[in-house]
């Protein structure tokens, strides 16, 4: 048997892995958009609009690489 396999998490723990991450980087990243925020001019609606659909649409791009490595699991390497 191929020890290279068996140290690979499988799937589940793959999974399990990615949603903890994915829920301490949420719960970090909403506190620091949040306290930057409170930094905008207070007046300047659109900037503040631009800047929180901007925080809430962006959010998914950190995450991608870490969803790809739970759901890759299948992937052969050379």
């Amino acid at each position: 048997m191929d020890q290279s396999k068996n140290s690979r998490p499988n799937l589940a723990l793959r999974r399990v892995i990615a949603s903890v991450g994915i829920i301490v980087f949420l719960c970090g990243y909403v506190v620091g958009v949040s306290d930057l925020g409170r930094h905008l001019p207070p007046h300047n609606t659109l900037l503040t609009l631009l800047y929180y659909a901007l925080a809430g649409t962006l959010w998914g791009v950190p995450i991608l690489p870490l969803i790809s490595w739970s759901e890759a699991y299948k992937k052969a390497r050379p």
